[in-house]
């Protein structure tokens, strides 16, 4: 069957903004600054509120707070000087009430034009003032007394302010772009069957009704983005991300790898191992396997709490690469979290002959070139390491497994530079990355379209539950007091300071104060310090005492995130727990409870508390479910906060939420399917239209 193609949607949407009348090159480039250079830009610059100017308000039926428009003639005018210059304008309708109009800024021609019986219509919102309600800075338009009242028949949009280009400028420029809307396949890229299966108005009815709805429209259902008109945007929008993201997933298994299945090695670890899999661990593994016996590379995220055991499952992997003669590598971001990983992985697979190297910066001069000789000869079945492996001189003589750990830690180019040490031009290695970050599963179908989830949902047997207190920071004496008690009996304790300013500077001071204060506080006690402005050897130094017992209590900036395993540290104190996110609560609570000791995290906090911090720290009281705790923090901050675009590669979204919106995803997913299979045609526009040049794709 013949397809006929659709026009080009240049015929109007990629139409530069400077075709339109009022677009000089000065107005272009404050545009172009705010990323819009085309009409279409100008189609999905949508409203964020609208004004009611479809009737006319008496003002005696005015209520405080709520916009209104009013009809009135200037009774009295008053000009002062109270501190700064003051234009009160008082109009009346007849209908019993009084209005005063405020200005702060004005001209002498404003001055002239609002003469006692000049008639005015306005709109503002009404707020009480000293003599009765009044209107500050009310948007206003002079009227003939004797001409008949006309009023707008929609609704006036309010559109996201843009520097240098004011409100009534860009209205009308976006009016000029409404009204070259194309009619039909030019603009609407969805098929029909698709619009009607789903109930949702066509794309010219959506962006018609968001911009200019009707009198009697629903200004709450608008203001919530829940409108059919609006849902089909955010429809398409989404659909554009998960499409982007889809793509990358089948360029990059266009290209061939090679299958890896499990042999002697990999049983032999696991009989080896001091403890069974757990259930999530055995089918997560199961998962792995599948994905490494194919033909076309693994691209799999495994997601975890701390101590959930996704090393473990990285471990067989590997093994499972090992046995087909190749090797495997895994990268961490920092060097002690990847010389934890070392000593664990040598623990397990030395014994078995299975030889594991380690590069870090700090591996210099012999030992360096000892170490690179026997990854290039492949005598180092396992190589583990920091961002060190990605460097140039590494060359690996088979990689055929790359795992990344703490994957959020890594930008897309890293992981990429990783990927690309095991190409050989026909074949590239299959990638295993890993998270302690539990993901929402609607940020999972969305942002990770071009990635396999799995999830370690079962902590291993034995792990003692952390308890969790709520303390205000007027309580810090009687902590102290239950540190030096807890130490005292051997345990370790952590305290994290969390004061958030632009400067690192600012947040080591806070560690340093801190640590000063607990030194002269508790003298019996061992104290260490770690933060994010010490060298890199010296950090490495007192976190190792640490881990080794030598420090008792360790004062630490959030730098202890991702950090090393201590069993024996059963003590978290968290302060200004109030300004972290949950995610980061939680990434650091992980840290304490990891041996067989009764643990407990104290998230200390500054009064008063926002409604947003309230509900983070019931949260952490209430739960230990990494991936509830993940499906709150989506809800409170969003997915632009929890995803920064450098790790995900996802350009941000202009309209959806995905919070608000995750039930659209299933939907979306089988458009998705349906236009990757029969029509990558439309795959393209749809992609061009909604993110075009912004795009930047998670192609690792």
């Amino acid at each position: 069957m013949t397809r006929t193609p659709l026009p080009a949607l240049a015929d109007a949407g990629l139409t530069p903004l400077s075709a339109l009348s009022g677009v000089g090159p000065k107005v272009a480039e404050k545009l172009a600054a705010r990323g819009f250079a085309t009409v279409g830009d100008l189609w999905l610059h949508l409203p964020r509120q609208y004004e009611d100017r479809t009737r006319i308000t008496p003002i005696g039926h005015l209520r405080s707070g709520v916009p209104a428009q009013v009809e009135g003639v200037v009774e009295a005018v008053e000009k002062g000087f109270r501190r700064r210059p003051l234009l009160r304008v008082a109009i009346d309708d007849g209908s019993g009430g009084s209005l005063v109009l405020r200005f702060f800024h004005f001209r002498a021609a404003q001055v002239a034009q609002l003469a006692v019986g000049t008639r005015l219509r306005c709109f503002g919102t009404p707020r009480p003032g000293q003599h009765g309600l009044e209107i500050v800075h009310p948007s206003y338009r002079l009227l003939d007394r004797e001409a008949p009242t006309v009023l707008d028949d929609r609704l006036d949009p309010v559109y996201p302010l843009i520097e240098g280009v004011g409100p009534q400028v860009l209205r009308r420029l976006v009016g000029q772009a409404l009204d070259r809307l194309p009619q039909g396949p030019a603009l609407e890229l969805l098929p029909g069957a698709i619009l009607e299966s789903l109930e949702v108005p066509t794309l010219r009815e959506a962006l018609l009704y968001v911009h200019r709805p009707p009198c009697d429209a629903d200004i709450g259902l608008l203001a919530s983005g829940c409108h059919p008109a609006q849902r089909r945007l955010v429809l398409e929008e989404m659909l554009a991300h998960h499409l982007s993201l889809r793509r990358q997933r089948i360029a990059l298994q266009a290209h061939r790898a090679h299958p890896l299945r499990p042999g002697p090695l990999a049983s032999a670890l696991q009989a080896a191992l001091p403890f069974a899999l757990t259930g999530a661990q055995a089918r997560v593994y199961r998962d792995v396997l599948k994905d490494l016996a194919a033909r076309r590379p693994m691209l799999r995220l495994v997601q975890g709490d701390v101590g959930s055991g996704k090393t473990v499952v990285a471990a067989l992997a590997a093994a499972a690469a090992i046995d087909g003669g190749r090797q495997a590598a895994l990268m961490a971001p920092t060097e002690l979290l990847a010389e934890q990983h070392a000593q664990n992985l040598r623990a397990w697979f030395e014994p078995l002959g299975i030889s594991v190297a380690w590069l870090a910066g700090k591996v210099t001069g012999r030992a360096r070139t000892r170490v690179l000789g026997e990854i290039a000869s492949g005598a180092a079945q396992l190589v583990v390491g920091t961002h060190a492996l990605m460097q140039a001189n590494v060359a690996f003589r088979d990689l055929a497994l790359a795992i990344v750990d703490e994957q959020h830690r890594f930008g897309v180019h890293q992981r990429l530079a990783l990927r690309d040490k095991g190409a050989d031009g026909t074949h590239v290695p299959h990638q295993l990355v890993m998270t302690a970050t539990p993901i929402p599963r609607t940020l999972a179908m969305s942002a990770y379209a071009d990635l396999d989830v799995s999830a370690i949902d079962e902590l291993p047997p034995g792990r003692t539950p952390v308890q969790t207190v709520v303390l205000s920071a007027e309580r810090r004496p009687e902590l102290i007091e239950r540190i030096r008690h807890a130490c005292a009996q051997g345990r370790q304790a952590y305290w994290v300071c969390t004061l958030i300013d632009d400067s690192d500077e600012v947040v080591a001071q806070a560690a340093q104060t801190t640590f000063e204060q607990l030194v002269a506080a508790l003298p019996g006690l061992r104290i260490g310090l770690v933060h994010g402005r010490m060298k890199a050897a010296d950090k490495q130094e007192a976190m190792r005492a640490f881990k080794d017992a030598g420090i008792d209590l360790l004062v630490a900036t959030t730098v202890i995130e991702v950090g090393v395993d201590v069993p024996n540290a059963s003590l978290m104190v968290i302060e200004n727990a109030e300004r972290l996110g949950l995610a980061q609560l939680h990434q650091l609570r992980g840290r304490v409870g990891r041996g067989t000791a009764a643990s407990s995290c104290v998230l200390l906090y500054q009064s008063p508390l926002s409604r947003m911090a309230r509900e983070r720290l019931d949260t952490m009281r209430r739960t230990a479910d990494g991936f509830e705790i993940a499906e709150k923090d989506l809800a409170l901050r969003g997915p632009g906060e929890l995803l920064g675009t450098r790790q995900t590669g996802l350009a941000e979204f202009r309209l959806a939420d995905l919070a608000r919106d995750a039930d659209l995803l299933p939907a979306i997913h089988r458009i998705g399917d349906v236009l990757l299979d029969s029509r990558p045609d439309l795959v393209e526009r749809i992609v061009q239209r909604w993110i075009g040049s912004a795009a930047r794709y998670a192609a690792a």
